[in-house]
């Protein structure tokens, strides 16, 4: 009798052990745990979701501020890699300063003073983040609001979030929907919308933050870079434009063929680049609107990982990670320094409300606001 107890006592923990390997955590493509983003922010839960398509592409999106946390592509020679900066865990995304692969509203980029008339003679004054000025929606901007994430397939997720009239300092009550969509030819498509009740400014944008080497060990100095832009809008020493639009040709700031993004980056004798650190400025678009025609590409020489962009909106921002400082440490505990990562904003131009002759940013009662961004990885 004892030793049909003690049988049966060792086939219990056998299972018992069988059903908590089969019940282990699976960790996703890039080795994100799902349950390391599960918790409460601003008294709603929060979650990793996951798109894959079946060529193996994943991307992962979490509540806080819509973000890509991770993009796995493939190189040219089969790896899967991980091209996206970001964090392992939710907790690093509560209160941070960074905009780490954030949905940024509601005005991407700079706004000068913090102010400016709209129209109709209503005058608006915002919330500061950036010295004297506004930067990416102001210090609660999207990048620190819950977005309500549905998830109605495999390779889609909606993103939801409802801007509150006189939120950071901007009119009217806007809801906006993002849309994050994985094609099967390893495209992430992201399409924006959003709805005023109120006449207001509108400006949304992707700040992610890529190094195709999928190594943030490494700088993207190294990286190609080519723009479908002969003209860029200058700054001042704050980075707010001067209204005007500059030709790139005889200048550091000449992408219109493939060059290495370090190549003139620390040509401190053109004030732009003194301005910006290096590249953080917003680039014009020769084909504006043409999703047929990318208006950026760039490419890793050493892992063959290419990225297109192409976008509706009139401009992009090039920003080359020169405030990156290692003060932030991401995952697999790589701390992240110094141009270890480039941004690509597509965006109306910084400071729209402020500059007459530059596209309008406005959106009335009964319009949409449609923006729409595609990131094309491919391997040379």
């Amino acid at each position: 009798m004892k030793k049909l107890f003690l049988t049966m006592g060792i086939l219990s923990m056998l299972i018992v052990s069988c059903v908590k390997k089969e019940q282990a955590e699976q960790p996703t493509g890039s080795g994100l745990l799902p349950s390391q983003f599960e918790g409460i922010y601003e008294n709603d839960s929060t979650h990793l979701y996951v798109m894959k398509n079946a060529k193996g592409m994943e991307v992962c999106v979490t509540n806080i501020g819509g973000r890509i946390v991770s993009v796995l592509v493939p190189d040219k020679s089969g790896e899967m890699r991980d091209v996206v900066l970001g964090f392992d865990n939710i907790e690093s995304y509560k209160g941070i300063n960074t905009n780490f692969g954030a949905l940024i509203g509601r005005y991407g980029n700079r706004i000068a003073k913090g102010e400016f008339t709209l129209s109709n003679n209503l005058k608006c004054k915002l919330r500061t983040n950036n010295g004297a000025n506004s930067l990416h929606g102001g210090p609660r901007g999207f990048h620190t609001q819950y977005f309500n994430i549905e998830q109605p397939d495999s390779v889609t997720l909606v993103c939801s979030y409802l801007s509150k009239d006189m939120e950071e300092g901007f009119p009217g009550n806007l809801q906006v929907t993002v849309t994050y969509r994985l094609t099967d030819d390893n495209a992430l498509d992201i399409s924006y919308e959003a709805m005023t009740d109120q006449l207001t400014v509108v400006n949304l944008t992707n700040h992610s933050y890529f190094n195709l080497s999928g190594d943030p060990n490494n700088t993207i100095l190294d990286h190609l870079m080519f723009l479908d832009c002969d003209k860029f809008t200058p700054t001042d020493d704050e980075l707010i434009p001067t209204g005007k639009l500059q030709k790139v040709a005889g200048t550091p700031m000449d992408f219109t063929t493939p060059t290495a993004i370090g190549a003139r980056i620390d040509d401190t004798t053109f004030v732009d680049l003194k301005n910006g650190k290096g590249y953080d400025h917003n680039y014009v678009l020769n084909h504006p609107g043409d999703l047929s025609i990318p208006a950026c590409k760039v490419v890793c020489p050493a892992t063959g990982i290419a990225m297109s962009v192409y976008t509706t909106e009139p401009g992009i921002q090039f920003y080359a990670g020169n405030f990156l400082d290692g003060s932030d440490t991401g995952k697999k505990g790589i701390p992240y320094n110094h141009r270890t990562a480039l941004c690509l904003e597509t965006q109306h131009f910084p400071d729209s409300p402020n500059q007459p002759t530059f596209p309008s940013v406005e959106l009335k009662p009964g319009d949409v606001y449609t923006s729409r961004c595609i990131y094309q990885f491919t391997v040379e």
